[in-house]
Parts: C-alpha cells; sequence; structure tokens
C-alpha cells in the first residue's frame, strides 16, 4: 500500500514538474511565492473583478482627454485587465499609464503593437527595421539583439506585452496588411527569425506574442476591413502556417494572438473567425499542439462576425473558445454584464473563469506587477533612443542588404578612375541621403530629366548609370509598386546603359518588372530610411559586404534565399560611434570645443572628421568661411592644405618610386637629379632629406627677392596683372609671373647654403626638390601625377591642386587678406608664396582638399598602402617610412611623417601610440592616424584669416586637445 501511494505521489509530482516545466508564465525560480501570489489576489476579487481582468482595451495617446476619461472609468467600475496604447508620444502615454494604474486594484497589463520598436528616429523611421528586413539578415543573434532592444523600451515605458513578431508566412505578395510586417516566406527563416525575435524581447522581462495564428500570410484581404478566408487543407496549413507556433512553443512562447480568419479546413462553420473558433483555439492551440500560454483575440470590433449582433455576445464566443484575453471589444460594459449573466447562468463555469483569470495573473507576476512601480518620466525619451540604438538599427540594416543580381562582378564598383557614374531618382520619395553618400565615394552626378528621350541623351556621356527606387518610409504598408511610366523608363534606360537598379522598398516591386535581362545589378535595401540609403552607398563602393539573403521569392529568376555575397574593398564606411567602440556623449565635447575656437578667434570655420577602424563616425563643419558669417562651413568645401601636401602628395608618389625600386632610402640627391651632382648637396639621401636632417635651409623668402622697392607689393621686373607669352605662371587673381623665374627658384634652392650644424631643422626645401624630380621622371606636371596615380582611383574627388579649375571661388574658404605680396584676399590660390611663384603646385604645399578626403588617404596609410581593392605599395614599404631613424639624434620625425614628441611638447596630445604618424599644416590643419587604436583624426581651418600672423589656435592648442578627446572617447 505504501508502495502504491509513493508511486502514485511520485506520479503527482512529476505531472506538477512536467506542467509547471510547459507552462511559459511561470517563473521557475520562484513558483511558490508566484503561486502564492496568484492565489492570493484571486480568492481576494469578485465575480465581477475576475470577469474584469478578461479585457484589455485601447487607447490612443494622442486623444483627448474624454477618451482618457471612460479609461478611468473602465479600470474603477469594471476593473478591466489591461490596456493597449496606440498612436502618440512617449511622454504622454506615461503619464497616462500612471493615472490608469493608480485607479486599478490589480496592476494593468499594458500592452503595445511595437513591432519595430517604441521610439522613431530624426528622419521619421521607427526605432528598427520591419520584419521583412530582419527577415533579410542571415545572423539571427543581431535579430535578437533587436527583440532585447524592443523588450528594454517597452519596459522602460510600462509596457508589459508587445504584440509582436508577426509570424505569419507571407506567401502572398498581394498581402496587403502582412507585406513587411512578415519575416518572409521560408516556414524555417520565419522560425528562426521569430524564435531569436522573442527570446530577445522576453529576456527583457516583457512578454512577446506570436501572431496571427493560425497564418495570415496567405490572403490577399484586410482583416482591419472583412473576414479574410485561409482556403487550404489541414495538411498545408499544419506544413506551413503552422509550423512556427510548434517550434516557438517549444522554444517557451508566452503568448499568442488568434487571428481574426476564416480558415473552412479547422472551422467548417460559415464566415466563422478563427478567434471564435473553440476547434481552433482549444483543440488545435491548446490541445494538439499543447500551448499553455496565454492566448489573446485579435481585436474584437473588427468586421466579419455577422452571426453576433448583441453586445457581450461575441465576447462571450471568443471566452468560450479557449481565450483568455479579450482585446478591444465594442462595449466593456455590456460585455461584462453579458459575461456575468453567463457566469451565474452556469455557461461560464468557476473552473473555467479561474483557468483564464490565473493565467492573466501568473503573466502579470512574471513581469513585475507584483511589485508594480510607476513609470519614471525622468529622461525617458533619451532613455528611448539611445546611441546604441543607432549601431544596432545600423548592426541590422547593413546585414539585411542584398544583391540579387550582379554580372560580370559589377558590384561593387572598381575602378573609379575609368567611370563616369549617374543617378537616377524614380519612386516617390527622396534619395537624397543616398546620393550625399554615393558622392563621398565617386564623382556621381544627378541627372534629371522630364521625359524618356531626355534621360536617354542626358545618360550618353555616362558608363555606369545607379537608378534609386525611392519609396516611403514612413510605415510598412505604404505603396510600393513601380508606376508604367517608370517602368518604361527603367527598361529603356538599362537597354542603353549599364545600370544598377537599388531598391528601397518592398522587395515585392521587382515583380512589376517584366524583364531584368538589360540590368547588370539589382540591390534590395527594403526601405528607404536614411542610414539604408548610407549603407546602401556604402555597400555599392565596396564599403562593406552584401550579407543578406532574399526573404522571399521574386518570381523564377530570384527565388527565396537568393544569396550573392561581395567581400569588402577597403574603402572607408560611415556609421555609428557605438559600432567600432566609440562614445558618442564623450565625442560631443569635440562640438563646444570648436564652436569656443571660432568665438575665441582661432579660425572662422572647420572641418572636424574622426574615423575608427575604417569607419568614420565623427563629421562635422564649424563656422563659416569668413567671419562675415555670410557662408557656412560644409562637407564639400575644399581648405587650403598647406604643408600637408608632403604627406598627401609627394609622399604617396615617393613611397610608389620605393616600391618600383626606382628610388631607395639611400638614394642620394645627386642621383635623383643630375644638376646637384656638384652642389653642395650632393650626397645628402632621401632618408635624410625627408627626416629633415640634412642641414637645408628652414625655407627661402622666393617673393620676397620680387618685390617692389617700397616692399608693398610686386615688382613689375617680374610681374605683370595680364597674362602674356612670357608672364604666364598664375600667382594670384590678375598677377602673371614670368615663368623663366620658375627655374631661378629652382637654382636658388640648389646654390643655397647648408646649416652649419647638422641637427633636427624642419624645411620645406626638399619638397620643392621632389617636385622637380617627379616632374622629370613621369614626364608631366606633379598635378597631374597625383591626380593619375592617386586621388582618382581614390575616388578623392574634392582633392586637388588649382582648385579654381574644378570648383567656384565660394566652395573654397580664403587664406588671408594679403596686403604684402599679392595685395588681395587670397582665395582659391595656394597661400604658400614659394609654392603661388611655381604656379599654384608644389610638393609643399599647393594642394587643396577637404575632410573626408584627407581621411581616405590616411587611412590607405593605416590600411599600408592598399584602398578601394587597389595596392599603392606594400606594406614593408610603409613600415619603412613610417619609422624614426634619428630619434637618438633628438629627431622625432619620420620619413616625411611626423611623429609624436619625444619629450614634453610636440604635434599631439602626448596620449598616441609611437606607431602613429601624420601632419601639420601652417593654414591650420591637422591629420594624424595611429594604427594601434585604428584612429584617424583630420582638422581643416583657415586660422591664417584674414590675418596669418594670428597665432591663437597654435598658442591654444586646441587640435591636440580634441585629439585627447577623441581619445578619451575610446570605450574598448
Amino acid at each position: 500500500m505504501k508502495k502504491l501511494l509513493f508511486a502514485g505521489f511520485a506520479i503527482l509530482f512529476s505531472f506538477q514538474l512536467y506542467s509547471q516545466e510547459r507552462n511559459p508564465l511561470i517563473v521557475k525560480d520562484d513558483f511558490q511565492n508566484q503561486k502564492k501570489w496568484v492565489d492570493s489576489i484571486y480568492d481576494s476579487m469578485t465575480t465581477e473583478e475576475k470577469i474584469g481582468q478578461l479585457f484589455m482595451v485601447d487607447i490612443f495617446s494622442s486623444d483627448p482627454k474624454v477618451k482618457s476619461d471612460k479609461i478611468k472609468d473602465l479600470i474603477s467600475n469594471y476593473h478591466i485587465g489591461g490596456v493597449i496604447f496606440s498612436k502618440g508620444g512617449p511622454m504622454r502615454q506615461a503619464k497616462l499609464n500612471n493615472e490608469f494604474q493608480a485607479l486599478a486594484k490589480v496592476p494593468l497589463m499594458v500592452g503595445m503593437d511595437a513591432e519595430w520598436g517604441l521610439a522613431m528616429r530624426l528622419d521619421s523611421t521607427y526605432a528598427f527595421p520591419w520584419n521583412m528586413t530582419l527577415g533579410a539578415i542571415t545572423d539571427n543573434k543581431i535579430v535578437q539583439k533587436v527583440g532585447k532592444r524592443i523588450g528594454e523600451q517597452a519596459k522602460r515605458l510600462g509596457v508589459h506585452i508587445n504584440f509582436a513578431p508577426v509570424v505569419d508566412i507571407n506567401t502572398n505578395p498581394k498581402n496587403p496588411i502582412i507585406g513587411n510586417r512578415s519575416f518572409g516566406e521560408d516556414r524555417e527563416n520565419v522560425t528562426e527569425k521569430a524564435i531569436a525575435f522573442i527570446k530577445g524581447m522576453q529576456s527583457a522581462g516583457i512578454m512577446g506574442s506570436a501572431k496571427h495564428f493560425p497564418g495570415h500570410g496567405d490572403t490577399d484581404k484586410d482583416s482591419h476591413k472583412t473576414l479574410p478566408s485561409l482556403d487550404f487543407s489541414k495538411e498545408r496549413l499544419d506544413s506551413l502556417e503552422l509550423y512556427p507556433y510548434r517550434r516557438m512553443i517549444n522554444e517557451g512562447l508566452s503568448s499568442v494572438m488568434v487571428a481574426h480568419l476564416n480558415v473552412p479546413a479547422l472551422e467548417p462553420q460559415y464566415n466563422f473567425p478563427s478567434s471564435l473558433s473553440s476547434r481552433i483555439v482549444t483543440g488545435l492551440l491548446k490541445e494538439e499542439l499543447g500551448f499553455n500560454g496565454l492566448i489573446f483575440t485579435d481585436a474584437l470590433n473588427m468586421k466579419g462576425a455577422s452571426n453576433y449582433k448583441n453586445p457581450g455576445e461575441i465576447e462571450l464566443a471568443a471566452f468560450l473558445a479557449g481565450n483568455d484575453v479579450l482585446l478591444i471589444p465594442e462595449d466593456v460594459p455590456k460585455a461584462v454584464d453579458f459575461l456575468l449573466a453567463a457566469y451565474q447562468g452556469q455557461i461560464i463555469t468557476e473552473k473555467r473563469l479561474a483557468s483564464s483569470v490565473k493565467k492573466i495573473l501568473y503573466a502579470k507576476y512574471k513581469v513585475g506587477l507584483n511589485h508594480y512601480k510607476p513609470v519614471n518620466t525622468t529622461y525617458l525619451v533619451d532613455n528611448l533612443n539611445t546611441v546604441n540604438d543607432d549601431a544596432l538599427y545600423e548592426e541590422a540594416m547593413a546585414n539585411a542588404l542584398t544583391i540579387i543580381k550582379n554580372d560580370r562582378a559589377i558590384l561593387p564598383i572598381k575602378d573609379l578612375e575609368k567611370k563616369n557614374i549617374a543617378y537616377v531618382n524614380l519612386g516617390d520619395d527622396s534619395g537624397e541621403y543616398f546620393l550625399n553618400e554615393l558622392k563621398k565615394y565617386a564623382s556621381v552626378t544627378w541627372v534629371k530629366a522630364n521625359s524618356l528621350d531626355e534621360y536617354v541623351q542626358k545618360l550618353k556621356e555616362f558608363n555606369y548609370v545607379i537608378v534609386g527606387f525611392h519609396k516611403s518610409n514612413a510605415n510598412p504598408w505604404k505603396k510600393f509598386e513601380f508606376t508604367d511610366k517608370e517602368l518604361v523608363w527603367l527598361y529603356e534606360i538599362s537597354r542603353t546603359n549599364t545600370v544598377i537598379l537599388d531598391v528601397f522598398a518592398r522587395p515585392y516591386a521587382m515583380l512589376d518588372l517584366k524583364t531584368t535581362a538589360n540590368i547588370e545589378g539589382i540591390l534590395i535595401s527594403y526601405q528607404n530610411s536614411k542610414i539604408s540609403q548610407e549603407l546602401s552607398a556604402q555597400l555599392i563602393f565596396g564599403a562593406r559586404e552584401a550579407l543578406g539573403k532574399l526573404p522571399i521569392s521574386l518570381g523564377k529568376d530570384f527565388p527565396v534565399n537568393t544569396y550573392l555575397k561581395t567581400k569588402t574593398l577597403k574603402r572607408l564606411q560611415y556609421g555609428t560611434p557605438e559600432s567600432v567602440g566609440m562614445n558618442s556623449y564623450k565625442l560631443r565635447k569635440i562640438d563646444s570645443m570648436a564652436l569656443k575656437g571660432i568665438k575665441e578667434g582661432m579660425f572662422p570655420g572647420a572641418q572636424i572628421l574622426v574615423a575608427r577602424k575604417g569607419k568614420v563616425i565623427y563629421q562635422k563643419n564649424f563656422g563659416y568661411h569668413e567671419y562675415d558669417k555670410k557662408i557656412p562651413v560644409r562637407d564639400t568645401n575644399v581648405y587650403d592644405l598647406a604643408s600637408l601636401t608632403k604627406i598627401l602628395a609627394s609622399l604617396p608618389i615617393v613611397m610608389e618610386l620605393v616600391d618600383q625600386k626606382e628610388l631607395s632610402l639611400n638614394t642620394k640627391l645627386s642621383e635623383m637629379l643630375p644638376d646637384y651632382k656638384h652642389s653642395n648637396k650632393a650626397n645628402i639621401t632621401l632618408l635624410q632629406m625627408l627626416s629633415h636632417y640634412a642641414r637645408f635651409k628652414a625655407w627661402l623668402p622666393f617673393y620676397r627677392y620680387t618685390l617692389n622697392e617700397k616692399k608693398n607689393g610686386v615688382s613689375s621686373k617680374y610681374y605683370s596683372d595680364i597674362a602674356g607669352s612670357d608672364f604666364n605662371v598664375k600667382v594670384a587673381e590678375n598677377l602673371y609671373m614670368r615663368r623663366d623665374y620658375m627655374d631661378s627658384i629652382f637654382d636658388i634652392i640648389r646654390d643655397s647654403d647648408l646649416n652649419p650644424k647638422l641637427e633636427y631643422k624642419y624645411s620645406d626645401l626638399p619638397y620643392y626638390i621632389l617636385k622637380k624630380y617627379f616632374e622629370k621622371e613621369f614626364h608631366k606636371p606633379m598635378e597631374l601625377i597625383v591626380q593619375e596615380n592617386l586621388y582618382e582611383s581614390l575616388g578623392a574627388n574634392y582633392t586637388t591642386y588649382i582648385p579654381l579649375s574644378k570648383f567656384s571661388k565660394e566652395n573654397i574658404p580664403p587664406t588671408e587678406q594679403d596686403n604684402i605680396f599679392r595685395n588681395q584676399k587670397v582665395q582659391g590660390y595656394v597661400h604658400d608664396q614659394g609654392a603661388a611663384m611655381l604656379g599654384g603646385v608644389s610638393g609643399h604645399a599647393g594642394l587643396f582638399s577637404n575632410s573626408n578626403d584627407v581621411a581616405k588617404i590616411m587611412q590607405m596609410y593605416l590600411w599600408k598602402g592598399f584602398y578601394g581593392g587597389k595596392r599603392y605599395f606594400k606594406p614593408e614599404v610603409f613600415d619603412e617610412f613610417n619609422k624614426c631613424y634619428f630619434c637618438d639624434k633628438n629627431v622625432r620625425r619620420g620619413v616625411g611623417f611626423d611623429k609624436p614628441q619625444l619629450g614634453t611638447s610636440g604635434p599631439t596630445c602626448g596620449c598616441v601610440s609611437m606607431t602613429s604618424f601624420g601632419h601639420s599644416g601652417f593654414t591650420g590643419t591637422f591629420a594624424w592616424a595611429d594604427p594601434d587604436k585604428e584612429i584617424v583624426y583630420v582638422f581643416l581651418s583657415n586660422r591664417t584669416f584674414p590675418d596669418a600672423e594670428n597665432r591663437k589656435l597654435i598658442q591654444s592648442d586646441l587640435r591636440s586637445k580634441i585629439q585627447e578627446v577623441i581619445y578619451e572617447a575610446i570605450d574598448y
């Protein structure tokens, strides 16, 4: 007998353990306390209060006060169990939430349909991508991170259940309500994504809800407007629509929302909603699939349940079918009365009522409502919109972008020097961010036309056309189709041009195309958000890899899971600081420092850029071109780089020649230029010259030799204000120098005395000499050498000598009001007088650029001679130049590069590694790169305007202080 009793207790105990294990609402580590709390609350409730717990009502937090007063009445007098918030701002929602909770005897369960997050970005996009976009991601850990962050947002806002994710398998392109809300059409992919998403969300302490059971993906009707019908066999439903639910239930799914659908194979009654069917809710979901979690109806105020005319009938039917929570009923007071009468008439048994109400209470305990606290509104908006959210959105979008066609490996675009690229905008939304990002990599022209003939004519001069199809990103239901006119234009443009089509819309838009035969490259970017546009441009130019898989099928040419991966060409990316271990908040200190510099008269304006690990994560402009504040500084403005020319123009060419064995660091000057054989500089080596350890004079004032007797202008012996056969070297606006004087400059350098003592002395003169050597070696002007050998292939389209040949004067901040030599405002002409006398081109000065292009060259150095799929010189060549050969002689310089200080003072903050390198420029420029921390820092200004004697920037050490802030902002 004892053995039988023991066996019975064992069976009972094991059954309890099993039921606890299978019940996703139980807190396993705290079950006894949870059960005690549930039983205590339940036992203290009246029947009316128990019935009230079954109802969740909706409220738009943007609605007028009368609506909230109605909710308060339902809480106080009808004891509703929860509310669902929709539309409106977080602060109003939080305040209403707190007001509602204060009235509730049992804390309310607060729900939201926050499938893609609870916050809005500055460009009016939602916090996170649509499910369709997430469905393209191959790494489900990213989807889990998105789910977790959405859960954290919900928790912060006082939300306990997020009715997400949609697990409908969307096999119908015409589905008007699911579409972008589905992870796709591959059942395995949808299931894995849904599991990852809900695991992430539930790990944040809130409940998720899989919807819409048994599956809403294969219908072309909107359930908000009618009762859609799912006319498939039980076998088909079991193998496809129900597949995710089986898996998710085994993974601990907390709740399910039952769809407003008619499914004849599961419920024989004609036109009968799933949420009212006991065969579907109890027979299939509870019994066959073994689901023990919380079951929600879809909104009960939807159209289609025509069998129920009286208030409360539909709610009773839904409850008797097996649902636990009745969402958005038409009339709560009448429904409560109706259910109470059904209870009193024993239509609803106490056991049935207790089953649902206790499940609701178990769920409330699980989400922490046993220790309810009001929502703290302090920093609420900031907490919902964090920099880490931006980084996660970037990560998700970058992993979703999907190439589905890549004929002749057109993507990513290579060999920029051979490309003439046009951009054509189709669709009804802006492609501004896309175009601006494309222009960071290459010269891209936005071609606009009013007719197809005009397009065809204008596009003849281009060999690549990027077509951006941009549709509204305001919500996932927006129109996404091509117009008939757009299709005709696209067919003809692709017939006559090499085309890359980028679709910033629901991928089903591609089904409008009868053929894609003439389109060489097709990229699906899914959404038209700012970040999606920018990342897509980066992928097109090989800064990022294509990693996404097509989550749906687009005809026979592009089946589901189409997956064409590309490799990076190693070009600069652009993104968030947090994505590379930097701290946005700390970097913001740079803003105030730059503005203070302007206020204190250090410079009228500046461009500042920071990159880490190959990604630009801070790029801002400050101030104006001049102190008159008429022209603000923009990304595309080009500054006079002054001595940055040495490392951004001369040095790469020297490295190329060393790589080709045309030069070595031991090459003597007499071997480079024969006319130095009998000079006092004949045996000076390239190493000594470029290390500033060669006894060269610091500089020679060539321009002073050409001034008039009063020293207040130039001599007519050397200059003319009209160009002529003799006076053809343009020095400045309406100022031309005799060409033969250029030879005199080189003669003066060759014949100049050396300093008596061999010690460190910074000098420009070696770089004059290098210009002469380059032009002898390459048989062309230096400005063409660097363009053809470096800038064109780098995509450094804003980097140039003689900038007025490419840019308007309004795009070039001035550098000085020169009242001695040129007697004019120097704008668009090199500030350095010696370089000006060489026609604006020299090895030491004359280069103009913007911060983005400077960063490209510095990044090429960090990657040791590689950028954009091209190797400019071998890594060992770079290492040879980035070395301090004369440190023991107190010479901190590398070969061409400046290096960190050896003592207490020097060019940097003192916080950089000794492997770092860079240079500064007289006009107020600075560029530095650190291989150890993978940092590039660029500071461009015109501190010399209007007066070159202004040394406030130098005295303040602002550039180094900003560099210190950058290093303080490194989190890992």
